[in-house]
């Protein structure tokens, strides 16, 4: 027998063993608003990638329940998202559609192949620099599709590159609908400020559901589902094998690569959110096994690349999904909608669903990470620079291209500069002693962490591992950072990230030791907001006095994680 615990083992068979009638209340609550949540947002992909409408929606109904049954997130919901819609549209212009439905199914097999051989764990060596600019390329490309139909602007063709289409929308300001100005703002309006009103029911929905209600009952002269693509069929298309052509196979192979890594890095990064929220703990090589699968199913079905998706996995857990069966849920919720519902969506006008996806555009575009980034070294500033700008202006598999080679180049030259030749002399022993852990004592109210090298992509999995469960560490931790010898903005991000979740779990967390170059990154970074500037220490002996100084804060209460523990952590 398989245990519970095998790393391919779906997630689904484990929950299911203390699966209660109260656990399927809150998952069908969640599958049905998660539904309604995914509908919009899946027409406004398939629209703005350039294929049809009912593309999106077919894929969040195979992806949602494929991916659910087969993963190894609790609470993951996977469909399109919008880090899809650019590279979607370029493989369907130069492709065409049987060009991207092979696509698909060639990046479906290369996430199974890298589920089954472990090489799921290659996506965490992608520096943090190159996904951050990959996304906000991404999200300014996002907005810039959806220009012309917000504004309803009367262009027949929207060229696929930025500058030729920054000039086509300037040429054809002047073809401005006053309809589709009123009808746009007032739908972003809705679903920016709905959320302060309720959360019950979707901001997107209620935009979707009033500016179709008044389009179709007044006859209002803007675009629409219907006018442009002929709505919304119903039912499911017939299942078929994607034509395959070994001619194409060569030409797709670097489209299907950025594709299955795309799907894996937002799959990965979703189900660690998701864990964070959760409490739980996914499983990365079954992950990646199903999600292959999704996107090897979704193309028989004519459906676009599917992933993990951040927000509607967050909005999953927040309306109290308890296990997979939610996002199962999802799937039949939009299944049902697209066989008995589907002639409603002619009247849902595009400028509504323009409206919805620059909302989307800058909630995915993580703009904070700039300012990090930009106050980081200047390696890391021009690896995101340039995976930016080649994303916005040239190609996105170039981008990510480039990004990974200066990287590693940058990589090479930051460790050398990690090696030093000094000479041992009497000011150097006397400096160095306050750094000296042996001849220390150790309050059994602290955990010390350490880490030892560079701490740079590829290597910030371990303090993630070590710091999976907080709870066997005691109320202070200690991070000493002696011997890191070097540190970058993908380093500085996973500090961040730990800091944050010691600080969320009731626990002090002070860093001590750091060395002069990754003591400047830190001192720039948002870590001191985070842990406080006084538990930033120059050595160990002062954070040992700063954890007594916190300690004697409790005034005698002992912290209730505090109580019966004694071991320490070094």
């Amino acid at each position: 027998m398989i245990p519970a615990n095998h790393r391919l083992v779906p997630k689904l068979i484990e929950i299911l063993r203390g699966y209660t009638r109260g656990d399927l209340v809150s998952d069908v609550v969640a599958g049905v608003t998660i539904g309604l949540v995914a509908l919009p947002l899946a027409m406004a992909f398939g629209i703005a990638s350039g294929v049809t409408r009912e593309a999106g929606i077919i894929n969040s109904i195979v992806a949602g329940i494929v991916v659910a049954a087969l993963g190894g997130s609790r609470c993951q919901v996977s469909g399109p998202t919008g880090a899809f819609v650019v590279i979607i549209a370029g493989i369907v212009a130069k492709f065409g559609i049987p060009g991207l439905l092979m696509c698909t199914l060639m990046a479906g097999v290369m996430l199974v192949l890298m589920g089954l051989t472990g090489l799921g764990a290659a996506v965490r060596y992608i520096p943090h620099p190159v996904t951050i600019g990959f996304t906000n390329g991404i999200a300014v490309l996002i907005a810039s599709t959806q220009i012309r139909d917000f504004l309803g602007l009367e262009l027949a063709h929207v060229p696929g590159d930025s500058l030729g289409r920054i000039n086509a929308l300037f040429r054809h300001v002047s073809t401005v609908n006053p309809w589709s100005i009123a009808v746009s703002p007032s739908s972003l309006a809705v679903v920016l400020l709905w959320p302060k009103v309720t959360r019950r029911l979707p901001a997107t929905i209620v935009a979707l559901i009033v500016a179709t209600a008044i389009v179709g009952g007044l006859g209002v002269d803007v675009e629409t589902i219907g006018s442009r693509f002929g709505g919304i069929h119903s039912g499911l298309p017939d299942m078929q094998i994607p034509e395959l052509r070994p001619d194409l196979i060569l030409a797709l192979i670097p489209s299907a690569v950025t594709v299955a890594l795309l799907a894996a890095i937002e799959s990965l990064l979703s189900a660690v959110i998701a864990d964070n929220l959760s409490g739980d703990r996914h499983k990365p090589d079954i992950e990646l096994v199903a999600q292959g699968v999704a996107n090897i199913r979704v193309p028989m079905f004519g459906g676009l690349p599917a992933t993990g998706v951040i927000a509607r996995t967050v909005t999953n857990i927040r309306s109290a999904a308890r296990s997979p069966i939610a996002s199962i849920l999802l799937g039949f919720t939009l299944l049902g909608i697209l066989l008995f519902a589907a002639p409603l969506a002619w009247y849902v006008p595009l400028a509504t669903l323009a409206a919805i996806l620059f909302v989307l555009a800058y909630n995915m575009g993580e703009w904070r990470e700039i300012s990090i980034i930009l106050g980081s070294s200047w390696p890391d500033r021009l690896v995101w620079l340039a995976t930016f700008a080649l994303t916005v202006l040239a190609d996105l598999t170039v981008a990510v291209e480039v990004g990974m080679v200066l990287a590693a180049f940058l990589y090479i030259y930051r460790f050398s500069e990690t090696t030093s030749v000094e000479l041992v002399t009497h000011d150097y022993i006397i400096e160095g002693r306050p750094h000296v852990l042996h001849d220390k004592s150790i309050p059994p109210f602290v955990t010390i962490l350490r880490i030892h090298g560079p701490f740079l992509f590829g290597a910030t999995t371990k303090l993630e591992a070590i710091g999976w469960d907080l709870f066997r560490f005691h109320p202070i931790v200690i991070l000493r950072l002696r011997n890191l010898t070097a540190l970058n903005g993908t380093g500085l991000h996973a500090l961040e990230d730990f800091a944050k979740r010691v600080k969320v779990s009731g626990r002090y967390l002070i860093v001590c030791g750091a060395r002069r170059q990754p003591a400047r990154l830190i001192g720039s970074s948002m870590l001191p907001q985070i842990i406080g500037r006084e538990n930033i220490c120059p050595h160990i002996a002062a954070a040992l006095h700063q954890a007594q100084a916190i300690y004697g804060s409790f005034n005698g209460v002992v912290p209730e994680m505090a109580r019966g523990l004694s071991h320490q952590t070094i």
